[in-house]
């Protein structure tokens, strides 16, 4: 949980040094400019356990609707009110808090990257908690990591984290997260004999 809330803080930290027209930048998220993107980081750390079950109501049960729903309900506010949000909600609330906070940390991390990558404003993410993610990441049903990751074997090149059996693949820790994550960008990073099996399912 402090990870997460450090990952958060940071995160607030970071947006408030964006541009007026970086807001409306597009990013790896399909469709999303990068207020989108915060607005689905935040978006459900205000539910009550009923709000989130009536929210899934309005999605028909299916996760990007019900993402797209609290993406729209948020996204039209200035930037100054989605970083607000974001201090607001430092320690994560209701779902995100989930596994001690891992939920938070790793959608978090994930799409803090899905802003920067398109930006070119690289950051060195503490090996701690890029080491934590990564052991987390393909297990969570939602980035799908584990199905994409079958067969072979991710081996980080700055970080003693290695995952699976099979065909190697070789990236730095940030790169292979993102390729788990589904983000084809994350490819030209990857090396090894394995690269094709996982750009297959990217």
């Amino acid at each position: 949980m402090e990870m997460a809330c450090d990952e958060r803080q940071e995160f607030a930290d970071f947006l408030a040094g964006l541009a007026p027209e970086q807001w409306d930048e597009n990013n790896s998220c399909s469709q999303w400019r990068v207020r989108d993107v915060v607005a689905h980081v935040i978006g459900y750390d205000q539910l009550s356990t009923a709000d989130l079950a009536a929210r899934f109501v309005r999605g028909a049960f299916v996760v990007n609707r019900s993402n797209a729903i609290g993406t729209g309900d948020l996204a039209a506010r200035a930037p100054e009110d989605l970083i607000r949000l974001v201090r607001d909600h430092i320690h994560p609330r209701g779902v995100t808090a989930g596994f001690g906070g891992m939920i938070a940390q790793v959608d978090g991390m994930v799409h803090r990257q899905d802003i920067r990558r398109p930006l070119n404003l690289p950051r060195t993410i503490p090996a701690e908690r890029l080491d934590a993610v990564l052991n987390f990441a393909p297990n969570v049903p939602l980035i799908r990591g584990a199905g994409r990751a079958r067969g072979v074997r991710l081996v980080a090149t700055d970080l003693e984290w290695s995952h699976g059996k099979g065909l190697t693949v070789q990236a730095p820790g940030e790169a292979l997260l993102m390729a788990l994550a589904g983000r084809p960008h994350a490819l030209r990073q990857l090396d090894g004999p394995g690269k094709g099996h996982l750009a297959q399912r990217i």
